[in-house]
């Protein structure tokens, strides 16, 4: 890899993570308090990022694995995202509010399995050179939440302001995509089925046992991780920390130290290790918010958010990476696109539902909440899923044979 083509791929995921750290962070903050709706139609906000999810896989293996080069899909979805977070800032209450933020995320979760794409077809080996270009997202994301904390948008109520930056990002990363490495489609010999150009595909996976464990671990634990994304934020705030998008970079800030590790740690801990531990983080993050507060268990918080780095490298990271190892050559977009779909679309999806009702059933006098109570329920949720998974998952990295993850060759063909 060139560094051209280094610098252009790291910029890239800067431009992706600093978009949705720009608005998601401290959206349930900016519902509940600019718009004034409930906790449930926070989770309902928070849908939106399922429904696009569970879309994106089929988006991808229709489009970028078939038809049309990679980054220049990225570019369409990027330009026509910058128009509707700009209207989305203009809303007036939720009615306007959620159908430019659903159609946005229907475009945006497919850009998370494109930039992925990109990357790992650039890379001789995706296990020593992904996390040096994913990092950059990481500080997107952290650049983003410090600039809220210093702007001070959140005691200002000026969270208004976090889509319109959101917005022009995006106009940048759309335009910038044009210039990327070129991506196109690896064709495939003979006539294509319905499954096929549907990314359908990828579905064979599940073939492999472990795999399919691992898919259905990434649907449960997504099911806590929806709390912390619709209700960290408003947490933080009503126990009374100053700035709390800023303080919630920190939890970026060990994304990137572990991040740079995860060649380290994936060679001598292999996927399982990894993966346990990344689950075990979670029920330890919620528990620290349960019994955390703003005075005397303050570093609870900190801790709580600083886990943000075991968190998400390795399970997600690790993930993706797993995904890669295991998908043939020419699935490997539509099999970011499946994964993608297990956790920000099935389990968020479940999550969000869960989430903003158990949030306002423990709704108590003035606004407030009782929080012990609504994080000790994701951190049994993260227990259970940790427990069953350790049980059943076996660290197998050999990759599949093309009959494993073919799709076509279960089902009838429908030549087309």
């Amino acid at each position: 890899m060139t560094p051209t083509i280094r610098f252009k791929l790291s910029l890239m995921m800067f431009l992706e993570f600093f978009i949705w750290g720009a608005w998601f962070v401290t959206v349930g903050t900016y519902l509940l308090h600019n718009l004034h709706t409930t906790g449930t139609q926070v989770g309902a906000a928070f849908l939106t990022q399922s429904i696009g999810a569970i879309i994106a896989p089929f988006v991808i293996g229709l489009i970028a694995d078939r038809f049309f080069s990679a980054q220049k899909i990225l570019g369409v979805l990027h330009l026509a995202g910058a128009a509707l977070l700009w209207r989305a800032s203009m809303a007036a209450d939720f009615s306007s509010f959620y159908p430019s933020i659903l159609t946005y995320m229907i475009l945006y979760m497919p850009t998370l399995a494109l930039v992925n794409s990109i990357s790992f077809r650039q890379m001789q080996n995706p296990q020593k050179e992904f996390a040096m270009i994913r990092v950059l997202g990481t500080l997107g994301w952290i650049i983003a939440g410090i600039t809220i904390g210093w702007l001070n948008w959140e005691q200002t109520d000026n969270l208004g302001l976090t889509f319109k930056m959101a917005a022009g990002a995006s106009l940048l990363l759309g335009l910038f995509s044009f210039t990327l490495p070129p991506t196109p489609p690896v064709k495939k010999e003979g006539k294509s089925s319905i499954g096929d150009l549907l990314g359908l595909e990828a579905i064979g996976l599940l073939k492999n046992r472990s795999y399919l464990i691992f898919f259905l671990a990434s649907v449960a634990i997504c099911v806590p991780l929806s709390f912390y994304y619709g209700f960290t934020n408003p947490f933080l705030n009503e126990v009374g920390m100053k700035s709390a998008a800023g303080v919630q970079s920190l939890g970026q800030v060990s994304e990137v130290l572990f991040m740079l590790l995860i060649p380290v740690f994936f060679s001598r801990l292999g996927v399982k290790k990894m993966l346990a531990i990344g689950m075990l983080a979670w029920v330890v993050r919620y528990a620290f918010f349960a019994y955390g507060n703003g005075e005397t268990a303050y570093w609870m918080l900190i801790a709580g958010i600083v886990l943000h780095g075991i968190c998400y490298d390795f399970f997600f990271v690790t993930g993706q990476i797993y995904t890669d190892n295991l998908a043939g050559e020419q699935s490997k977009s539509a099999a970011q696109g499946f994964i993608t779909l297990a956790t920000y679309g099935v389990g968020m999806l479940i999550g969000s539902l869960l989430s903003g009702q158990i949030v306002d059933a423990h709704k108590v006098a003035n606004d407030l909440h009782d929080w012990r109570t609504i994080w000790l329920i994701p951190a049994g949720i993260a227990a259970a899923v940790l427990l069953v998974f350790i049980l059943l998952f076996k660290d197998r990295n050999a990759p599949v044979s093309s009959e494993d993850i073919s799709y076509a060759e279960a089902n009838a063909r429908l030549e087309v």
